[in-house]
């Protein structure tokens, strides 16, 4: 969340995410702003006219191709606002009184929970945009939010491991998961998979075989970058099928090296 706007080409890097991993739901851009005008000023934004979970707003983006802009009087309550740092961390909040005996088996499991979230530090924005990357309607976006099938996640996790390899370690705190993903993408800069929770998939639209990546967009680029080796080296999506009772020999050694 840099004040130096960087440039994208966005419709030729889509376009690279399409050609290796064939994503049917539109990848979006998500950006924080200090200030609710500058948010406003964006190209054709869309402001909801009425009560939306966060989840919502995401889906508007990467279903419909919405550019939508919200502030925290837009958001159904504490729980999304806080996540993007449109609300503080307050005693009532981090008591999770409103999700025991729902969630949480008691107030002291529910008030870990809102402990563990990985949320936006409040206080220095007041608003957040999301919009579909190829629109280019958001130039400089602080996280790119894409959503695939495992199948294509563990691909595209192989292609930012490509180079200078890392090993990935994420969170899942369950319910309220978008806090495994945008919230801690936009906490940390660092790549996050999540497994949308029941809200992002009843609210939401999240589809029953979706994860969702958060990361910034010049992890994006190297996920690319590592994408296209590997299409090169024969590993592309969707992975065919070898057959579960098939001599293995000959197909383990295209991707793995021949046998001694």
């Amino acid at each position: 969340m840099e004040n130096v706007e960087k440039t994208y080409d966005w419709k030729a890097i889509v376009d690279r995410l399409n050609q290796y991993l064939k994503i049917k739901t539109i990848p979006i851009g998500m950006k924080m702003f200090e200030k609710k005008e500058d948010m406003e000023a964006i190209p054709k934004i869309r402001r909801p006219k009425s009560i939306h979970t966060t989840d919502q707003i995401v889906a508007q983006a990467s279903r419909l191709g919405w550019t939508v802009g919200i502030t925290a009087e837009d958001l159904v309550g504490a729980q999304c606002q806080v996540v993007l740092g449109l609300h503080p961390r307050n005693e009532e909040w981090l008591s999770g009184e409103q999700m025991a005996g729902v969630w949480f088996e008691n107030q002291q499991d529910s008030a870990k929970h809102q402990q563990e979230m990985t949320v936006v530090p409040h206080g220095k924005y007041e608003a957040m945009a999301v919009s579909p990357l190829m629109l280019n309607r958001i130039a400089d976006p602080d996280i790119c939010l894409i959503y695939g099938t495992p199948g294509q996640m563990i691909l595209f996790i192989n292609g930012l491991q490509w180079r200078n390899f890392e090993k990935f370690e994420w969170s899942v705190v369950g319910e309220s998961s978008c806090a495994d993903s945008w919230g801690r993408a936009l906490a940390t800069r660092k790549p996050s998979l999540s497994i949308p929770c029941f809200a992002e998939r009843r609210f939401g639209g999240v589809l029953d075989d979706e994860l969702l990546m958060a990361l910034a967009p010049e992890d994006l680029l190297k996920a690319l970058d590592g994408l296209e080796a590997l299409s090169k080296n024969g590993m592309r999506y969707p992975i065919p099928q070898y057959g579960i009772q098939m001599d293995v020999q000959a197909g383990l050694e295209v991707t793995y090296g021949k046998r001694k």
